[in-house]
């Protein structure tokens, strides 16, 4: 009786797992990886390792003084069961990010292609001056607003209100729960023009002249027909990235709302997710539901950043 000793057809063979493909990998670019290694180990301890330990302080109670006490889903059932004013937070949060993330977006993306439109001797000027007010201190423009907005005669809108007549009365923007928000929103718009203003910017400037001209050979004729046939194609990346700030920066607006109405703002009209996060983690110091309300926070984020990347990440 013979015995077939043959090797095993490739088919059934052992294939090498995940682990030992990753490893053979990176022997093989060991180079690549040795470059990439302090920011990977930067980033694993300022960045991952929090994250897990906001996820595992979420499960306990813990305000400082005490070791961390598990309590299980507590922290998450009070939140969306009990804490009216995190539901609150929420929806201004979120009215607050559909409204200025896609405007801010899109008025970001319009300014750069206008600037990249004009000779280069004159774009470093205009770029300064929408620039200027993202890298401001939140502080040092909120004296203007509160001057603009103040809720007394000597302030601005209402001092030339009164003057022409619209008014009788000065208007509390600042203290009246239906203008708060708006107010947040405009002053929000104003200073939207930061990183990702200038990615557009470098990825318009960076278009190849050549889709120019190839446009005009196969029948473009006009400046809005070379933006959505050519130049939109050739700065998805840009697009992507300036998506994901926009994104972030929405659902994480927190130094305005403070200086403009303070915290708590009047009826909590101002008050959004990264606020009631502040005031239980540092006035408050209940760690243990600030991590909680930081890792729904993270979800939403999460969540709404892998729907940008299905619209415009395809490629």
């Amino acid at each position: 009786m013979s015995v077939n000793l043959s090797p095993l057809p490739p088919a059934r063979r052992g294939r090498p797992g995940r682990l030992a493909l990753l490893w053979s990998e990176m022997k093989r670019h060991k180079a690549s990886y040795l470059f990439l290694a302090p920011f990977l180990l930067l980033f694993t301890f300022f960045t991952i390792v929090p994250i897990l330990m906001s996820v595992g302080m979420s499960f306990t109670y813990y305000n400082i003084l005490e070791k961390p006490k598990f309590i299980g889903l507590s922290n998450y059932r009070l939140l969306f069961v009990d804490d009216d004013i995190f539901l609150k937070a929420i929806g201004i949060t979120l009215k607050f990010a559909f409204i200025t993330g896609p405007i801010g977006y899109a008025m970001a993306f319009l300014l750069a292609w206008l600037i990249s439109q004009i000779p280069v001797k004159y774009r470093f000027f205009y770029t300064l001056c929408f620039y200027t007010p993202s890298i401001t201190s939140a502080v040092a423009m909120s004296v203007v607003w509160l001057y603009l907005f103040a809720g007394d005669r000597k302030g601005l809108l209402n001092y030339y209100a009164i003057q022409i007549g619209l008014i009788e009365e000065p208007y509390l923007f600042l203290q009246n729960v239906n203008s708060i928000v708006p107010v947040i929103i405009i002053v929000s718009l104003w200073m939207s023009m930061g990183v990702g203003f200038l990615a557009f910017l470098a990825g318009l400037q960076n278009v190849p002249k050549d889709l120019y001209e190839a446009g005009a050979i196969d029948g473009v004729r006009f400046r809005w027909q070379e933006l959505i046939y050519i130049t939109i194609p050739a700065v998805k990346p840009q697009l992507l990235f300036g998506a994901v700030l926009q994104v972030v920066s929405s659902l994480t607006v927190f130094d305005v709302s403070i200086q403009l109405v303070g915290l708590p703002s009047p009826l909590y009209a101002g008050h959004t997710i990264l606020t009631h996060l502040y005031d239980y983690a540092f006035i408050k110091f209940e760690m243990g539901y600030a991590s909680a309300i930081a890792v729904v926070l993270f979800v939403l984020m999460i969540g709404l950043n892998r729907l940008i990347f299905k619209l415009l990440g395809r490629e």
